[in-house]
């Protein structure tokens, strides 16, 4: 978990995967467009037991805050509102958010000093990849 924290930047979007992946998640085509545009930074922190990852931009920042391997309700930072829970395997953060009768899987590992981030929902596929800041 320690290799995630940090602050990371987006450096390989993925923006037509990354479309495709919002548009099967029901994600209104006004906010995929404008998501697609944006280059976030995104923040992993670990205080005790609670993780935080802020992502942040000139459109929107966002907090998703979580204890491992708990269910908990959580408001997407485009506007879905998931039953989410996250594990820690092998290093790889992942995240499960089940809504409406659809899941989707986010994936965040540390490879190569870059943070790897895969948004997966059915067989879309999305990999952004983000540099640590310094």
């Amino acid at each position: 978990m320690e290799a995630l924290c940090g602050t990371w930047v987006l450096v390989e979007p993925d923006s037509a995967n990354f479309e495709k992946y919002m548009a099967a998640a029901d994600v209104g085509l006004l906010i995929r467009k404008t998501a697609c545009t944006l280059k976030p930074d995104v923040i992993i922190s670990v205080d005790g037991d609670i993780i935080k990852i802020r992502s942040e931009s000139t459109f929107k920042n966002h907090d998703t805050i979580f204890k491992l391997n708990e269910e908990f309700d959580e408001v997407t930072a485009d506007g879905r509102k998931t039953k989410t829970t996250v594990t820690l395997e092998n290093g790889v953060l992942v995240q499960r958010q089940k809504w409406n009768g659809k899941e989707s899987t986010v994936t965040r590992e540390v490879k190569d000093n870059q943070m790897v981030t895969t948004c997966i929902i059915g067989d879309i596929k999305a990999v952004r990849i983000f540099t640590k800041k310094n």
